[in-house]
């Protein structure tokens, strides 16, 4: 039940790979801020929008994962997920 609890909360903060409805938009953003994204990318405009918002979705989920802190209990031990490896 842990997992499905660690998986959930992924879920609900936007992790889940796939294709969603797409939406076209227009921002205005500083053109100082889109080529340093850009350049930190290496992509086009889209490319480096999605990047940023994917990486909101991702701090999000890693924020909500954080709450669940200490209070998840593995029933598995370490050598039993380094046996799982294998």
């Amino acid at each position: 039940m842990a997992c499905g609890t660690i998986l959930h909360a992924g879920a609900i903060a936007g992790m889940v790979a796939g294709m969603n409805e797409l939406r076209k938009i227009t921002v205005q953003v500083s053109g100082d801020d889109l080529e340093a994204a850009q350049a930190y990318t290496g992509e086009g405009v889209t490319e480096t929008v999605r990047a940023g918002l994917k990486k909101l979705a991702s701090i999000r989920a890693q924020q909500n994962l954080l709450k669940l802190r200490g209070k998840v209990k593995f029933s598995l031990s370490v050598a039993d997920l380094k046996y799982d490896r294998e």
